[in-house]
C-alpha cells in the first residue's frame, strides 16, 4: 500500500488509523485514501485487534431470537456498533429464558463487553467472563454487577394502562402475568398493584409466555366462580393474544364484555382482531442506548441516562366496562 501511494508505511498507518492530523498534510491524506480505494486495500482487522488488545466485538445476550422485541433491540445495537467499527454477536438462551453453554472457548478473550437483557440474566453464568464490562437492559438499577443500566419506563407504562382503564369505568381487574421470574415483570406487577389500590379489585394469574399458555390460563380464570373481571392487563402482547382467544372460546366479546391490554406493541398487536391496546416499547432505542453505554464504559466514562419513555397506544381491544355502559 505504501509503495502504491509513494509514501512511507508510517504515513499510511497514520492516515488509515485516522491519526494523521497535524502530522500529515491533508493533500497527502487524501492521496493515501484515494490510493487505498483504487487498489481495494482493506486493513487486517485481526492484526490490528491483536496489536491493540481488543476485538471490537460486543455480545448481546437475549432470551430468544424468535421474540420480535429482542430482534429490534439487536437492530438498534448493531446500528450504533457499526458506526464505531464494532460488531455485535447474538447469544440466545436455547430455552428462551435460562442459561446456555458458552459459545466461545473463552468469552473474556473473544469479547470486549456484554450487553444483556434481564430476562436472560441466567445465561451470564455460563459465559465465564466476570472481568468483562457488562451493560444490563431492563434490569434492577440497584444491581452492582453491571457497569451501566439501560431501562424503559415500565412503571409509567403500567400507570398509563391503569389510568386508561379506570377512566373507562373498570373496577374488576385481572393481571395476566408472565411466569418468567424477571425484574421487568416484577416492576410491572408492583406498578399495577400500586395504581389500582384502593380503587379497584385485582387478581393475578400467571401463565407461560406463549399464546397457548395464556389461553389455557385465561380460560380457567374466566370460568372460575365469582365476579368476572372486566379488564385483563397482560404483561406482554403474546399473553394478550392468548387472553383474547380464551374470551372468544368462552363466548365473550372484546371489548364489549372484556377489555384486554398488552405490553410491547409487537406486530402481533395489529394482526389480531380486535387490534390490541398496548404500551409501545421502543426496542431499537434500547439497543442503541445499550451499545452507547458499553462504548462509554469502554472509554472509561460513566454512563447515566433517564429511563426511556414508553407510550400507551389505544386501539379496539379496550372499551367501557360493561357496568358503565
Amino acid at each position: 500500500m505504501a509503495t502504491a501511494a509513494g509514501v512511507s508505511q508510517a504515513t499510511v498507518s497514520l492516515v488509515l488509523g485516522e491519526k494523521w492530523r497535524g502530522r500529515v498534510s491533508p493533500r497527502t491524506a487524501d492521496h493515501v485514501r484515494e490510493t487505498a480505494a483504487r487498489v481495494g486495500y482493506r486493513p487486517n482487522l485481526a492484526a490490528r485487534n491483536l496489536r491493540l488488545g481488543t476485538t471490537r466485538t460486543a455480545l448481546l445476550v437475549v432470551p430468544a431470537l424468535t421474540n420480535e422485541f429482542f430482534a429490534r433491540v439487536y437492530t438498534g445495537a448493531a446500528r450504533i456498533a457499526a458506526e464505531h467499527g464494532f460488531g455485535v454477536v447474538l447469544y440466545p438462551s436455547p430455552d428462551g429464558t435460562g442459561p446456555a453453554r458458552d459459545p466461545f472457548a473463552s468469552a473474556r478473550a473473544a469479547l470486549d463487553g456484554v450487553i444483556a437483557s434481564s430476562m436472560a440474566a441466567g445465561a451470564l453464568d455460563a459465559l465465564g467472563g466476570d472481568g468483562l464490562p457488562l451493560v444490563m437492559l431492563d434490569s434492577d438499577p440497584a444491581a452492582t454487577t453491571a457497569a451501566a443500566h439501560v431501562n424503559l419506563a415500565m412503571a409509567d407504562g403500567m400507570r398509563q394502562v391503569t389510568e386508561h382503564l379506570l377512566a373507562l369505568g373498570h373496577r374488576r381487574f385481572l393481571h395476566l402475568a408472565s411466569a418468567v421470574d424477571s425484574w421487568t415483570f416484577h416492576i410491572r406487577a408492583e406498578a399495577l398493584s400500586a395504581r389500582l389500590h384502593p380503587h379497584a379489585q385485582l387478581r393475578t394469574v400467571r401463565a407461560e409466555l406463549s399464546v397457548d399458555g395464556a389461553r389455557t390460563a385465561m380460560e380457567a380464570a374466566l370460568a372460575a366462580p365469582g365476579d368476572r373481571p372486566t379488564a385483563i392487563v397482560c404483561d406482554d402482547d403474546i399473553l394478550a393474544a392468548g387472553a383474547c382467544k380464551a374470551a372468544r372460546r368462552l363466548g365473550l366479546h372484546v371489548p364489549a364484555d372484556l377489555s384486554v391490554t398488552g405490553f410491547d406493541d409487537l406486530a402481533l398487536a395489529t394482526a389480531v382482531d380486535p387490534e390490541l391496546t398496548t404500551v409501545h416499547l421502543p426496542a431499537e432505542r434500547v439497543g442503541e442506548q445499550g451499545m452507547s453505554a458499553l462504548l462509554a464504559v469502554l472509554d472509561g466514562a460513566t454512563w447515566t441516562a433517564p429511563d426511556i419513555p414508553v407510550q400507551l397506544v389505544v386501539r379496539d381491544s379496550s372499551g367501557p366496562a360493561p357496568a358503565a355502559r
